[in-house]
């Protein structure tokens, strides 16, 4: 699979949050985020394990029981059912790699 940047496709699934898948295969599956300064992205776990890079922005995750304030090209990895969550400090861009592949983020029409 290819893709090129394209501006259009984003959900709002959150107020101050967008988010489009940009790229997937059979077990994985990758997203990219904007965050407005000042959203919130609130506790949540699920089964599927989650890697992340900063691409703009500023932005403190709670993992579990730790906090991080990431900046451009900080990484992190959430275990499958680990609680998290996160606060935009700027606007910022997030892409995300998720598995096993998280079928409900998949485009309307290839689920």
């Amino acid at each position: 699979m290819f893709t090129r940047k394209n501006i259009n496709g984003y959900t709002d699934p959150l107020p101050g949050i967008k988010m489009k898948t940009i790229a997937w295969g059979e077990k994985t599956l990758m997203t990219e985020f904007l965050l407005s300064k000042g959203s919130v992205l609130p506790p949540h776990s699920h089964p599927h394990e989650q890697t992340g890079y900063l691409v703009s922005g500023r932005i403190t995750l709670i993992i579990g029981d730790r906090t991080f304030d990431a900046l451009p090209g900080d990484c992190w990895c959430i275990l499958s059912g680990v609680e998290h969550q996160a606060l935009a400090h700027e606007d910022s861009v997030a892409v995300e790699v998720f598995s096993p592949l998280r079928e409900e983020y998949l485009p309307p029409k290839n689920r």
